[in-house]
């Protein structure tokens, strides 16, 4: 099983690390025809103006729509979660616009107000260790949503069918465990469709 890592920007080596300690093997993807290769897709933190540019300029746009529409999954973390977001609070365009949920964005303040926790995330047993940076919050969700995980009365893990996001770094604890319930996903795609 092969899960793709969207390498415009962020932390592509760590997401990759974090897929290979559950068994899949872990690919950068830096061209659409890439994305043929890999049964799911994470798209990492960074910047997420910059790396919807990026993803326009690549024609990443309707190549990921097309690989979403396949049912194929698709994990979006911090910067990932706004790219995969249908709506952003401060009313500016949206990039993917794939995920019935609303965004604010650096919405736990500025760099320096980075922290990390353990978090009960529904489906996985023992808490998870998640890192904020200048992250993101879910402030509104669409029916299909299912809400993951609520930090201080705050939605910061949700998933969607085959769409599943997190405010936080995941990739940045040795903590794999949210990879391997996304690794999971990947796989009951992979098994429905032989």
């Amino acid at each position: 099983m092969k899960i793709g890592v969207l390498a415009l920007q962020g932390a592509v080596t760590e997401h990759i690390v974090s897929i290979e300690k559950t068994g899949a093997v872990g690919l950068p993807i830096k061209r659409v025809e890439q994305l043929e290769e890999v049964q799911g897709l994470i798209i990492p933190g960074g910047e997420s103006t910059t790396i919807g540019k990026l993803m326009r300029k690549y024609g990443f746009i309707e190549a990921i729509r097309d690989f979403s529409s396949q049912g194929k999954p698709i994990f979006g973390t911090c910067a990932g979660l706004i790219v995969l977001a249908q709506r952003i609070a401060s009313g500016e365009p949206g990039h993917l616009e794939l995920m019935d949920i609303t965004v604010a964005r650096n919405a736990f303040g500025r760099q320096r107000e980075s922290f990390e926790c353990d978090l009960e995330v529904k489906g996985i047993n023992e808490a998870v260790r998640a890192v904020f940076i200048r992250a993101p919050l879910i402030t509104e969700v669409g029916p299909e949503v299912d809400v993951l995980t609520v930090y201080n009365n705050e939605i910061v893990t949700a998933r969607q069918g085959n769409l599943l996001v997190s405010s936080f770094h995941p990739e940045l604890t040795d903590d794999y465990r949210l990879h391997q319930y996304f690794a999971d996903m990947v796989q009951a795609v992979g098994t429905a469709n032989k």
